[in-house]
């Protein structure tokens, strides 16, 4: 515990009466062990200073330092300790945990790399050219969008890290994510708009979407969607640019009920995505190795996702577009 100077100095001034160390205590202006320690310091020394603990010299300089952080920012993915021998190299010796504190100062902080799918001169052309056209959009206009895609879902398909604790026992039951090397699929199709989720319809068992399949989906569920959240009002509709999409047996289907935004959006630009997101994590979390107990799952789980969730999404849609925008068609946080 630190003391200031005037309570160190009332606790030698009742030493020095004759007071001990637990009859000081008694008056609970420290705790017991700080006034032991201040006596005896002062015994030691004479004195109520503290003194500071001396630190160890600083093993590089200041150039050496901005070595290390143009050896960083050459290759953002060196480790520290790969970092360490090349800075050895330059007659700096430090371990990886020197280098980690080095760059630390510099606010360069270790991070697992974003994910993003590759973008090429075209996508981000196609970006700018998307972004430009629905700058002056607003959450309003985008609220009169139905926007549609599909995703798969797989048993055991959980990705990335997961973790847990437990002391001991890494191979405990609860503590391993099992996988499979051809884990089973479900293909699922939804619609939403900012006035909540509409139709999911799930294939057949990995079964993916066909032109068929496709213009069942719009006859049967689409437009009874539009008919309970729009009504007469006027809407578009997104969907993406996938082959079965575009067949003239399912354009045919979409133009006989609604205006189609009949383009593929760009990432980061398609809601649904984030939506999917959602619907997975809620899915995967409660273990299905069942094929029947996640497709319920993820029957339930959709219609779980509540209206102001959809709405938050479609409010996203401006700030996605000025951030892209921002970034020059580049990676955005979306």
């Amino acid at each position: 515990m630190v003391t200031c100077k005037e309570t160190r100095a009332f606790i030698i001034a009742l030493h020095k009466k004759g007071f001990t160390g637990k009859d000081i205590a008694a008056s609970k202006i420290a705790p017991k062990s700080t006034i032991y320690r201040i006596i005896k310091i002062f015994k030691e020394s004479g004195s109520i200073v503290v003194k500071k603990a001396s630190r160890h010299p600083r093993k590089s300089s200041k150039r050496q330092d901005r070595l290390l952080k143009l050896f960083q920012l050459r290759d953002w993915g060196t480790t520290s300790t790969e970092l360490a021998q090349e800075w050895q190299q330059a007659g700096v010796s430090a371990s990886g945990r020197t280098v980690r504190q080095r760059l630390l100062e510099d606010g360069l902080v270790s991070r697992r790399a974003a994910k993003k799918p590759l973008l090429s001169r075209k996508n981000i052309r196609d970006r700018l050219i998307f972004c430009k056209r629905y700058r002056d959009w607003t959450s309003e206009d985008w609220g009169k969008v139905i926007f549609s895609d599909e995703s798969p879902f797989r048993l055991f398909g959980a990705s990335g890290k997961k973790l847990v604790r437990r002391k001991g026992e890494r191979y405990h039951q609860s503590c391993v994510m099992p996988t499979v090397k051809h884990p089973e699929t479900i293909h699922v199709w939804g619609l939403f708009s900012a006035k909540g989720v509409g139709s999911l319809t799930i294939l057949p068992k990995n079964k993916a979407m066909s032109k068929e399949w496709y213009q069942h989906i719009l006859r049967e569920q689409l437009h009874p969607t539009i008919q309970e959240q729009f009504g007469d009002e006027q809407c578009l509709f997104q969907h993406d640019g996938a082959p079965c999409h575009k067949a003239k047996v399912a354009l045919g289907t979409k133009h006989q009920y609604f205006r189609s935004m009949a383009r593929k959006l760009p990432r980061p630009f398609n809601p649904i995505e984030n939506l999917w997101l959602i619907l997975k994590r809620r899915a995967y979390k409660q273990n299905p190795h069942i094929f029947d107990k996640l497709q319920a799952l993820i029957m339930q789980e959709w219609a779980a996702i509540s209206q102001d969730v959809a709405q938050k999404l479609i409010d996203s849609m401006p700030r996605r577009i000025a951030e892209v925008l921002k970034k020059k068609g580049q990676h955005c946080k979306y």
